[in-house]
């Protein structure tokens, strides 16, 4: 084949490859449904850092938890997770980075006034990122995360709690906590929430070991900040001072929690990400546990998208995972309610790419 032929060909190829990429402004727009009636929905909302830190994007979490309680009830959504990095930065005796950014003290009053939306309406379960924790980034333990989220916040998720381990200055908090609930008939499964701090220490995971030994007919689910790279590899090892000092990673999670219980189907993550690079923050695998059950494992973080790390905080991008009634499938897509939101960008509102649209089996 000649060199202008092999030339003309990968052009070709190119150019159909990032056609059928592109989303077509032509193709009706249609607002997140159920693919089945009986079907309920889990929404995972990423990182939401970048949002926090600059006043100019609180709107778009405004929106997003807007969105949710709007769809609450065509969705049948039944919990909301927030993958952590909850703030940029926790100590306000830190200054700034920028005339653009808030203290830290009003990045988690900020939070708390956008999840006020959420409150007494929906439950939501919450879990702590490095940036939660320390001066900037998980020097420390210490976090202003209890102050605003008490155990006693939103009386919905209150009345699903079962559990919580104590902190690392002897409380017992919602940065590790674990919550009960039965799926909407006609599917009426029984599921276990484990919220995992960032770097769970060996205290944390026997916790939640003993919990879902407990609560052991139920399905388990557990959230933590950082578990995956965007491979679909489990972290092994972290930078971070609070790993150094006996904090878990990903790989230690799964053998020490994850592997040995024999009823958790699912593990849900944030924390990776690379500026305006969709595949960096996105990651997706499946492993046997101890009984050669599959774990479905899966990052999920926007924030460095629309603008990098510092741009509009993720273009407010979120998972929704449809459970079908068959008790088993799941469906998982992408959806933005910011782009959905104005008839002049609803041909942005879905993402269509493996990464972002896909189904997996929980096993029973």
């Amino acid at each position: 084949m000649s060199k202008k032929i092999s030339v003309f060909l990968l052009i070709v190829c190119t150019v159909f490859v990032f056609a059928q990429e592109q989303p077509k402004k032509n193709e009706p727009f249609q607002q997140p449904q159920l693919s089945h009636p009986d079907s309920w929905t889990m929404v995972v909302v990423p990182d939401v850092q970048a949002y926090v830190e600059r006043p100019r994007n609180h709107g778009i979490v405004e929106l997003m938890n807007a969105w949710i309680v709007d769809f609450q009830e065509p969705l049948r959504i039944q919990q909301v997770l927030f993958t952590g990095d909850l703030v940029f930065r926790n100590d306000q005796k830190v200054p700034t980075p920028n005339r653009y950014s808030l203290v830290s003290d009003e990045q988690w009053r900020a939070f708390s006034r956008m999840m006020e939306r959420l409150d007494g309406k929906i439950p939501y379960i919450l879990c702590t990122g490095n940036h939660d924790y320390g001066h900037m980034s998980s020097e420390n333990r210490n976090s202003y995360f209890p102050d605003y989220f008490p155990t006693s916040r939103n009386p919905q998720t209150r009345k699903h709690l079962v559990s919580c381990n104590y902190n690392a200055f002897g409380f017992t908090t919602l940065e590790n906590s674990a919550y009960s609930f039965t799926a909407p008939a006609p599917d009426n499964r029984k599921f276990l929430i484990i919220s995992l701090q960032f770097a769970p220490t060996d205290s944390d995971l026997k916790w939640a070991k003993a919990v879902t030994d407990k609560f052991s007919d139920h399905i388990g689910v557990v959230l933590t900040h950082s578990y995956l790279a965007w491979t679909g590899k489990r972290l092994e090892t972290e930078k971070y001072a609070l790993n150094k000092q006996g904090g878990n990673a990903g790989e230690a999670i799964f053998q020490k929690l994850v592997y040995p219980a024999k009823n958790i189907r699912l593990v849900v993550c944030g924390h990776i990400a690379a500026p305006d690079k969709w595949e960096r923050g996105i990651a997706f695998s499946m492993d046997k546990n101890s009984s050669g059950k599959s774990v479905a494992q899966m990052a999920f973080n926007t924030q460095a998208i629309g603008g990098g790390f510092h741009g509009s905080g993720g273009d407010g991008w979120l998972r929704l995972l449809e459970f079908l009634p068959d008790k088993k499938t799941v469906k998982a897509t992408t959806f933005s309610p910011l782009f959905a939101i104005s008839p002049s960008t609803r041909h942005l509102a879905w993402k269509h790419d493996e990464r972002s649209e896909f189904t997996f089996t929980l096993e029973p």
